[in-house]
C-alpha cells in the first residue's frame, strides 16, 4: 500500500508541501479550533480525493477492519469526497464502506449521495481540547467559558423527525455534557423510541447513562480517546479538573444502563486499531470505567455493525447463514478466549481480512 508523502503527492498531482500542511494539523485536533481543522483539510486539493479514498480503503483492510463508518460534511470534506468513497464498494473490492453526511437537515443530499444518514460529524460542540465542547460547567482552565453549543434542542429533533421519516439515521458529534443532554431533550420531545437506529458520536461526557439508554441511541465511542488524553496529568483533566475529567468515557456504567455501544478510532484523531481499542475500554484510565474483554470486542465487531443497521443478515458474527466477514490475527496466547491485550502485551497482527467471502488483504509469505 501506499503510504508516503510523496507517494500521495504523485498520485494526486499536488506538490509535497500541499499534503503536507494539509495533514500537518490533523493529529493534533483535540488542541486545535475546529476552524483550524477543516481550513487543514481543505488544503488538500480534491483532485486527490480517489487516491485518498483508496489509501484509506486500503489502511482500513490491512488492520482488519471490513466495514468503515465515513462521517463526512460540508465543513469537513465535500459531497464528491464521500461519492467517490462509497463508489469505491461497488467499483472494487474492499471493505464495506457506509457513508454519513453531516449537515442539518441536509436529508435530501444524504439520499443523492447514497448514504446511510445524515449524521455523523454534525457538530452539536466541538472539542475539549480547543475549549469549544459544550459544558453545562465551566472549564477549570478557562473560568467562564462553557464551550458552544451549537443546535438548539428543537432544531435537533426537528433534524432526527425528518430523518426518520426518510429512513436515514440520524448522528450527532456531542462530546460535552450539555451537547449530550441536548440531543436527549430533542429525543424526549419526540416521544417513546424517537432514538431507536440513530446514533451519537463520541459521547465522552454523559451525565446520566440511564437516560441516554433509555433514548434507544447507540454511543459510537472510542476508547483510545482516553488511552490519549484521560488520567490525572492528561489532557482532560487539565480542562475539566481530575474530578471531572474522571467521569469522561465510563465504559462500564454505559453498558450497565444498556446504552448500546460500538467502538472505533475517528481517525485521524487516533489510527486505526481495533485492539488498541480494545485496551483502551478494559483498561482505562480510570479503572472502575473499565468493560471486560469481550464486552470491547463486542463492541468492535458486533456494536460496529449494529450502529450502522447492517446486522440484519447477520454480519458482525461468524455463524451458519452469515456473511463469511472476518479477520485472522497473529496474537498472543489468549486469555478467555481473547488475545492478550494487557498493557504492554503487543496486539496482534493482521494476517488476512475477508469480507463477504471475498479477501480483501492477506500478508504473503
Amino acid at each position: 500500500m501506499t503510504s508516503s508523502i510523496e507517494d500521495v503527492a504523485k498520485l494526486a498531482g499536488v506538490s509535497i508541501a500541499t499534503v503536507s500542511r494539509s495533514l500537518r494539523g490533523l493529529p493534533d485536533v483535540a488542541t486545535a479550533t475546529r476552524d483550524r481543522v477543516f481550513a487543514a483539510a481543505q488544503e488538500l486539493d480534491y483532485v486527490a480525493s480517489p487516491f485518498a479514498a483508496r489509501l484509506a480503503s486500503g489502511r482500513t483492510a490491512t488492520v482488519g477492519i471490513a466495514c468503515l463508518h465515513e462521517m463526512a460534511g460540508p465543513e469537513i470534506s465535500s459531497a464528491d469526497d464521500l461519492a467517490g468513497l462509497l463508489a469505491l464498494t461497488a467499483a472494487e473490492p474492499g471493505p464495506q464502506i457506509v457513508g454519513y453526511w453531516g449537515e442539518l437537515l441536509g436529508i435530501e443530499l444524504a439520499r443523492e449521495l447514497g448514504a446511510s444518514g445524515a449524521g455523523g460529524d454534525l457538530f452539536c460542540d466541538g472539542s475539549l481540547g480547543s475549549h469549544t465542547a459544550a459544558l453545562t460547567e465551566p472549564y477549570a482552565d478557562a473560568p467562564g467559558n462553557s464551550g458552544h453549543l451549537r443546535f438548539d434542542p428543537g432544531e435537533i429533533a426537528e433534524h432526527i423527525r425528518r430523518c426518520t421519516e426518510a429512513g436515514l439515521q440520524a448522528g450527532f458529534h456531542a462530546i460535552g455534557d450539555a451537547a449530550v443532554d441536548a440531543i436527549l431533550d430533542a429525543v424526549e420531545r419526540l416521544g417513546p423510541g424517537a432514538g431507536q437506529g440513530h446514533r451519537v458520536e463520541h459521547a465522552e461526557m454523559v451525565s446520566d447513562p440511564r437516560r441516554l439508554a433509555a433514548s434507544g441511541l447507540v454511543a459510537s465511542m472510542q476508547p483510545a480517546f482516553d488511552a490519549a488524553w484521560g488520567g490525572p496529568a492528561g489532557m482532560y483533566a487539565q480542562r475539566l479538573g481530575p474530578e471531572r475529567a474522571g467521569r469522561l468515557n465510563r465504559f462500564a456504567e454505559l453498558a450497565a444502563a444498556g446504552v448500546p455501544l460500538a467502538f472505533g478510532s475517528d481517525s485521524p484523531v487516533t489510527p486505526m486499531n481495533p485492539w488498541a481499542a480494545i485496551r483502551g475500554a478494559a483498561y482505562p484510565s480510570e479503572p472502575g470505567a473499565a468493560i471486560s474483554g469481550a464486552a470491547a470486542f463486542a463492541a468492535h465487531t458486533t456494536g460496529g455493525w449494529r450502529a450502522a443497521r447492517l446486522d440484519g443478515d447477520g454480519s458482525g458474527v461468524l455463524a451458519p447463514g452469515a456473511p463469511a466477514t472476518f479477520a485472522v490475527w497473529d496474537a498472543a496466547s489468549p486469555v478467555e478466549g481473547l488475545p492478550d491485550v494487557r498493557p504492554g502485551t503487543d496486539l496482534p497482527t493482521c494476517l488476512r481480512t475477508v469480507v463477504r467471502g471475498e479477501t480483501v488483504f492477506a500478508v504473503s509469505f
